[in-house]
This record gives structure tokens, sequence and C-alpha cells, in this order.
């Protein structure tokens, strides 16, 4: 991707999509510390796997509202400034979980993160989708999502290593180094040039009324329940994954244990890499909705052939990266298709609604899943996602193909 028809990309360019990028994998990172230490959180405070699933919801429930805010505040302060405030944000209440004491306390601490986990989303995608050509944007935001699948492994190592041996508060602790990021962001990214077409910058909540203005309320609306179906079937699926991979068999698990575990949530965030470069390349050549269908037909037909084969330890190894392809992948499309559909002065705002209203709609999910769980079994509950797949996959299509759209 050194070039893009000819004309290379910008130095600036290069910039955003290297602090978008690392931001999101130690994002992920952080959030995903919560789903390895699950366990352990639950046995220490008494939970059931619904109240565990709850707390994931509250996570996802904040990580809205600080998306939706942030993206409101790139629209004001400027992209690179709010991105570095939201990795410092989510730095900060990851360390702080490791010293909760009651459930009450990780809710909070729970809730910190979510803040910081939607702003770094909502202000990276916007940055890196304004800083690069049309012909390779898609590229770009899916080598900035495979961020996720990196942070991911990475809190699966590191979890093996901690847990076992240190218990879940230390694993917390390195949640913090995040916070070193953004005093790199603030001194080496340069802020997108703004066009004098795009006008003056809104005040947030002037954006957020132009966001359901008539013209594009359609758009907005049709845009959020997008997000919410893939969303839905992306936390519900992969906030249990571990627990269904660590669970004995006898509770609708594969029984692997959390070490054991390791090597097949390495496999599924392989494929993960994988999907989230290979969408960005299929989206710019074949379109965003397209890849979208590939995409979602992809995951609707490998879950469920992982939740039923949990026996055969095997046969969900080699199907690790095909889960982990097709479950991440399409979250490429966020990034370059919520970005061409709305203009400049209110595209981080609208940006941020419509992907975090999604999340916050999602953010049943977790609980959702986890009650199922608690009745039929964790097998049960993942099969409830493909609906939510397929779902997305029809409601794309009412949406505008965007490929090729040039951004003020």
């Amino acid at each position: 991707m050194a070039s893009t028809d000819r004309h290379p990309i910008p130095r600036a360019a290069w910039l955003s999509l290297w602090a978008a990028g690392l931001g999101w994998l130690l994002d992920a990172f952080d959030v995903m510390l919560y789903a390895f230490a699950l366990e352990a959180i639950r046995s220490e405070f008494g939970l059931s796997q619904q109240g565990a699933g709850a707390l994931a919801s509250a996570m996802l429930v904040c990580s809205a509202v600080g998306g939706i805010g942030f993206g409101m505040l790139a629209d004001r302060i400027g992209r690179v400034r709010a991105l570095a405030l939201a990795i410092l944000v989510y730095s900060l209440g990851t360390g702080l979980t490791a010293a909760a004491d009651s459930v009450w306390a990780l809710v909070v601490c729970r809730a910190v993160v979510g803040i910081g986990l939607g702003g770094e989303w909502s202000a990276g995608a916007v940055l890196v989708a304004e800083a690069w050509p049309a012909a390779s944007r898609g590229r770009a935001i899916g080598c900035m999502q495979a961020g996720w699948a990196i942070g991911y492994a990475l809190a699966a190592v590191v979890a093996a290593a901690v847990i076992p041996r240190h218990g879940w508060r230390p694993l917390f602790v390195l949640g913090l180094l995040p916070a070193l990021l953004t005093f790199a962001i603030r001194r080496l990214v340069p802020e997108p040039v703004r066009s004098p077409a795009a006008g003056p910058r809104l005040a947030p909540w002037a954006g957020l009324r132009a966001v359901f203005a008539p013209e594009l309320r359609r758009r907005t609306l049709l845009a959020t329940a997008f997000a919410t179906c893939l969303l839905f079937a992306y936390w519900g699926l992969f906030t249990w994954l571990p627990t269904f991979l660590a669970s004995p068999v006898a509770q609708g698990g594969a029984g692997l244990g959390l070490v054991k575990s390791t090597p097949w949530i390495l496999a599924v965030q392989g494929g993960a890499f994988v999907g989230y470069i290979g969408f960005g390349w299929l989206a710019d050549r074949l379109g965003r909705r397209a890849a979208v269908r590939w995409f979602v037909l992809g995951a609707a037909l490998a879950v469920p052939a992982f939740a039923l084969g949990a026996q055969h330890g095997e046969l969900l190894f080699w199907l690790g990266p095909w889960i982990g392809c097709f479950g991440h992948g399409p979250f490429s499309v966020f990034g370059s298709l919520l970005a061409e559909l709305f203009p400049t002065a209110i595209r981080g705002t609208a940006q941020g609604f419509c992907y975090n209203a999604g999340r916050a709609l999602s953010a049943l999910a977790p609980l959702s899943l986890g009650a199922v769980a608690d009745v039929h079994g964790l097998a049960s509950a993942l099969l409830l996602t493909v609906l939510f797949f397929a779902a997305a996959g029809v409601l794309v299509g009412f949406l505008p193909e965007t490929r090729g759209r040039e951004l003020e």
C-alpha cells in the first residue's frame, strides 16, 4: 500500500494510521483483559454468568456514551486531540480495575474503560478516513482495525502467563501502559487539513441535531440499525468465546481451561488479522456492501460449526481462523462507510453516533447470551449470534454504496 493510483501516500496519512492503529491495538488489549480474567473475577465476587455478562454490558453502554461524546469532541477540538484524550481515559480505567474491591467498584472502572474505548474508535477512525485517499481508504481502515486482533492476542498471551501465577489484579496494572502513547500522538501526528468547503466547526449539540436533519435522518437510522446488528453479533460471540473455550463440557463449553485455550484464541485472532486486512482490500475492489455480505455469510456458517464442535478440540482449532476472519472482518467497513456517508462538519459526530448508538443497543448481547448460557449452555447461546450477522447483511443493502467517494 505504498501508493494509490500512482500517487504516493503522504507522510501525514501514515502517521495518522500508526497513531489510530496503535491506539486501537492497545484498546483491544485493555478491553480483552476483562474477558480473559472473567472466570477469576466471577469466582472472587461470586457472580453468575449473567452477572459477569452484565459487567461487560455496562462497559458497552458507557462506550456508546464515550463514542458519541468523543465524536462530537473530534468535530469541535480536532481528531488528534480527541484521540489522545480517549486513549488516556481507557488506560486509567483499566489501571483502576486492579484496585476494585467490590462489584460496584468494578462497574465504575469498566464504565471508564468503556468511555475511552468508544472515544478512541470515534476519533481514530475519522482521523484515518480523512487522511487517506478514497482509492485506498478501505485498506487503511482495515489495517487500523487489524490492531484489534494483535491486541486481543497479546491479552490472551499475557493473561495465560499472569493469572495462574499472580491472579487477575496485576493483569490490569499493565493496562496503564497505553497512556504513554498519548504523548507521541500529540507531538507527531498532524491534524487533517480541513477544506474551506467543509464550513465552520459546529458546537457539539448543533452537530448532533444536524445528523437528524430531514435529508440525513433515514441514512442515520439505517446506519445505526446496521451497526447494532453487527455489533450485537460480535460482542455476544467474542465476549463469551474465551469462557466457552475454558469452561467444562458439562457447562456447554469446550473444556480446555485458560492456558490450553490460549492457542485457540491465537488461531482465532490470526484469522481476525487476515479478515480485517482482507475485508479492506475487498471493500476497495468490490464495494462496501458486497464485502459485508460475503463476510457475514462466512460468519453465519462458521459460528454453528464452532459452537457444535465443542467436544472436538482439533476441529475447533482449525475452525478458529475461519470464525476469526469472518467474525471480525466486517468491522473494517465502519471507518470507511460511515465517514463517506456524512459531510466533514458533522463527520465525527455522525460516525460516533451511528456506531456507538449501535454499540449501546448491542450491550444487551453479553447479558442476553449470559442468561441463555445459564439455562442452555454456552454453545446454544453462541448460536443466537447467527441471526444478527444475517440481519446486518440485509440492512447494508439499504445504504448507498460509497466506494471511491472523496472526502472534503
